[in-house]
């Protein structure tokens, strides 16, 4: 049980007005007598339910970080297949210039 005399004489010596002290006081009367309460089993079954869901969002990361791994090899494999493409496109150039510079020899 509240002792709201306490609480209110309390708060009075910590230089509330009687008025701040008595408005402080009703307010924590109300809220013991009609605000929800919540047990320790509550309270630790709403722990482990956060956990829980916790634990499922790391294991998604996870698998997340997989995939991006993944997609990341195949980017590397694209690029180098990508540069091997463009040296092959610039020594075949290369051998077309040097075959039309032997077809029209400089005098």
């Amino acid at each position: 049980m509240l002792d709201t005399h306490a609480v209110a004489r309390s708060l009075t010596k910590a230089d509330f007005t009687p008025a701040q002290a008595d408005a402080i006081t009703a307010a924590v009367r109300q809220a013991a007598e009609h605000g929800e309460h919540v047990t320790p089993d509550q309270f630790n079954a709403a722990v482990a339910a956060l956990e829980a869901g916790q634990a499922r969002l790391d294991a998604r990361m996870d698998r997340l970080d997989a995939r991006m791994d993944r997609l990341e090899g195949r980017l590397d494999a694209m690029t180098w297949r990508f540069a091997g493409a463009m040296v092959a496109q610039t020594l075949a150039t290369i051998g077309a210039v040097a075959a039309l510079l032997r077809m029209f020899p400089a005098n």
